[in-house]
């Protein structure tokens, strides 16, 4: 499990193709820190696991399915990274809950000056935008980010200017993917009104209240 709130932005140093999937090795300092095999540490908000580390470097291994439905496909040696180590029982809890685990890419639709703010558009499909209401949270490329604004193609946030200088957020701009990780919380809910409530009763429950009362 991670926060969202990014350590360090690395760099990408080498990607080793296979048929069996891909290796990415990655130039970081912090995350590095005190980090075995095995450990996990999410890399632009995917969830990975350590497979060497040291000198100020680690790889990891991307499976054919985490490179068909996130952005890493598009990652070229230099790339800039944001990089967030497995959360510790004893941590701040800064941000959300992140899982790594990414829902889909969406797609930078339009980026636009809000006062010290950026206000940046994505458009997602209609399947995951049921799970993200106005004032919850999301995770863009592993940064967690409070929405402030969905309709029925897309959702925005508000990047204040720490986000965009300690994060690659800094740099989105139309066009650009972005990994989204809805909130976990929404799809627990989901789960249980589907399994708990009957179909043609909801005693007032239902994903619309939820969303409209912030959960």
């Amino acid at each position: 499990m991670f926060t969202g709130i990014i350590e360090e932005i690395g760099t990408v140093r080498a990607i080793t193709s296979r048929a069996a999937g891909t290796a990415l090795r990655i130039a970081a300092r912090t995350v590095t820190e005190g980090t075995r095999v095995g450990d996990s540490i999410a890399v632009n908000g995917v969830c990975l696991t350590v497979t060497a580390c040291g000198g100020g470097e680690f790889t990891a291994d991307v499976m054919p399915e985490t490179v068909r439905l996130t952005s890493l496909a598009r990652l070229r040696p230099g790339a800039r990274v944001n990089l967030e180590r497995a959360m510790s029982p004893a941590g701040r809890l800064g941000g959300h809950i992140v899982s790594g685990h990414v829902d889909a890419c969406g797609r930078v639709v339009a980026v636009e000056t809000d006062g010290i703010a950026r206000r940046v558009r994505v458009a997602l499909e209609p399947g995951l935008l049921k799970y993200i209401a106005r004032k919850g949270s999301v995770t863009l490329d592993g940064v967690s980010l409070t929405v402030v604004a969905v309709d029925a193609r897309s959702f925005a946030v508000s990047l204040i200017p720490q986000t965009r200088a300690a994060t690659t957020l800094g740099a989105l701009a139309p066009g650009s993917p972005v990994n989204v990780e809805v909130d976990l919380l929404a799809r627990y809910a989901e789960r249980l009104l589907a399994a708990q409530t009957p179909q043609h009763e909801t005693n007032g429950l239902s994903l619309e209240w939820l969303a409209e009362n912030g959960f």
